[in-house]
This record gives C-alpha cells, structure tokens and sequence, in this order.
C-alpha cells in the first residue's frame, strides 16, 4: 500500500518520533508505515486521516502492482 504520510508529516515539520508521540506509536512504527513495511490497522489509519484532517483514501492508496493475486 503507498502512502502520503511521509509528505504529509515533513508538511508540518514533524519529525518521526513527533508524529509517533501524537498517534500514540513508536517511531519504528511511523518509519515502517512511510517505508511501505507495514500497513497500519484500521483504527491507526483513521487516527492518522483524523490528525491530518483527511480521509483514508487521500492518504493510502491500494497498490495493485504489489497484489499478489493469481
């Protein structure tokens, strides 16, 4: 799953661990999700689209270069 959280954050000055302070993660969390290694729960993407003032869907996009599907 791609993201803009990466964009959005440095909109704001926001450093790794700040982001992670204000959602409740750690930093490795924040990094991870930026990096495309890990997809937040549901209840953290809505938190994330909630701080940054925006839906989910304007902040994660499904990937279908990366689906596996047969």
């Amino acid at each position: 799953m791609r993201n803009r959280l990466k964009v959005l954050r440095a909109q704001r000055q926001w450093s790794q661990a700040t982001l992670g302070e204000k959602l409740e993660v750690s930093r490795q969390t924040i990094n991870a999700i930026e990096a495309g290694r890990y997809d937040p729960s549901l209840p953290l993407a809505f938190k994330i689209a909630h701080l940054f003032g925006q839906t989910i869907e304007d902040i994660f996009e499904y990937d279908t270069q990366l689906s596996a599907d047969p």
